[in-house]
């Protein structure tokens, strides 16, 4: 089980609250040509959520963020903002800050620069100025990396600067995008903790775009999972991680073995499948019926290699070590990909039984893609 702790927040009174009003977005579209990276999007953002747009690569969450942003037009539909229409304005006269995925700090600016450069292009200067930049320079542990160049500072000391800078001009809302992806793994895990926090402590609306799942799942009130420029699956974390409502949502929310089969038996909202040589069971996530062609997905961790014979009869193609357990894949005599878990190394090669945990695979009508 992963632990994420919160850093407490420097001087959390000098911090202002400031609270969203309601964001929607109404059947907004976003064509490049003939390509259609945004098609027909619907979606209400309640003041203060966490929300992560999450999908794969050309899914159109980073396209939704831009149109937010401003820095895209729309093709159609409108965007508004407690009701008024804001997707005509230019991005400077929606008042949001932004966080890059590549931080876009000004080299030759110090810290201190960077994080005021904001409050500079509204006008605010002198004592104001100084007081919220120190505020947001607290905020983001950094008051004494002031005076330092960006190309001074690590790349979470970066992040956590254009951060600072996102948040010092007190927007009504925070945009993010993919802004932990130049991070090493360890100062993934630390900066989830602190973008949560500051999330939690100044009060605006974020909307957080990642192609990882673990991410979305830590930071998250709400998760909007998007594909070919369409919305899948809107819903708390706990409900995408255990009810995706098809194969697509649940393939990226960690699902990753498809097993094809035909369904031989139906009882109450599970059934049994047979396939490769094994009758499986299965949460119906369909209206499934004796005959109907249907596929299992599972996780890698609740699909294990076992010594009984009494599973699916596989060929080992691979193995890793990672930890507590060894993961690898497998082909089945039909030959479909099983990821697995096994509690001992399985040679290239040999022949292994694999077993699904009770109540933990899912099974969808059609065939596997």
């Amino acid at each position: 089980m992963e632990i994420v702790l919160t850093l407490p927040v420097q001087n959390p009174a000098a911090l202002p609250q400031r609270m969203s009003a309601r964001l929607e977005l109404d059947s907004i579209s976003r064509s490049f040509g003939s390509y259609a990276a945004l098609d027909g999007i619907d979606l209400a953002i309640e003041p203060g959520e966490f929300i992560a747009l999450l999908g794969p690569s050309g899914c159109g969450k980073s396209t939704a963020l831009n149109c937010i942003a401003g820095l895209l037009a729309l093709s159609g539909g409108e965007i508004r903002l407690g009701g008024t229409r804001i997707d005509q304005l230019e991005p400077e006269k929606r008042g949001f800050g932004m966080v890059f995925q590549s931080y876009a700090l000004f080299p030759h600016m110090s810290v201190r620069k960077n994080v005021g450069f904001g409050l500079a292009m509204q006008g605010i200067k002198g004592a104001d100025a100084d007081r919220r930049i120190a505020d947001a320079l607290a905020l983001v542990r950094l008051e004494s990396q002031a005076d330092k160049l960006p190309g001074q500072l690590s790349g979470g000391q970066q992040q956590r600067v254009a951060i600072a800078r996102a948040v010092v001009i007190r927007p009504p809302i925070v945009l993010m995008d993919e802004p932990l992806s130049n991070l090493d793994a360890k100062l993934r895990l630390e900066m989830r903790a602190e973008i949560r926090g500051i999330h939690d402590q100044i009060g605006s609306t974020t909307i957080y775009v990642t192609h990882d799942q673990d991410e979305a799942l830590s930071l998250a009130d709400r998760i909007v999972v998007m594909s070919q420029g369409h919305i899948q699956q809107i819903g708390s974390p706990e409900d995408l991680y255990q009810r995706p409502v098809n194969i697509e949502v649940a393939d990226f929310m960690g699902f990753r073995t498809r097993i094809p089969g035909r369904v031989v038996s139906v009882s109450g909202t599970e059934a049994e499948i047979e396939t490769a040589g094994a009758r499986l069971t299965g949460t119906m996530r369909d209206t499934l019926k004796v005959g109907d062609a249907a596929v299992l997905s599972v996780r890698p961790e609740d699909l294990f290699a076992t010594a009984d014979g009494n599973g699916i009869p596989v060929t080992v193609a691979s193995t890793e070590y990672r930890g507590r357990a060894f993961f690898g894949m497998a082909r089945s005599g039909n030959g479909s990909a099983l990821y697995f878990r096994a509690d001992d190394a399985l040679p290239r090669g040999s022949s292994a039984s694999l077993q699904v945990a009770a109540g933990r695979a899912l099974l969808f009508k059609g065939t596997a893609a």
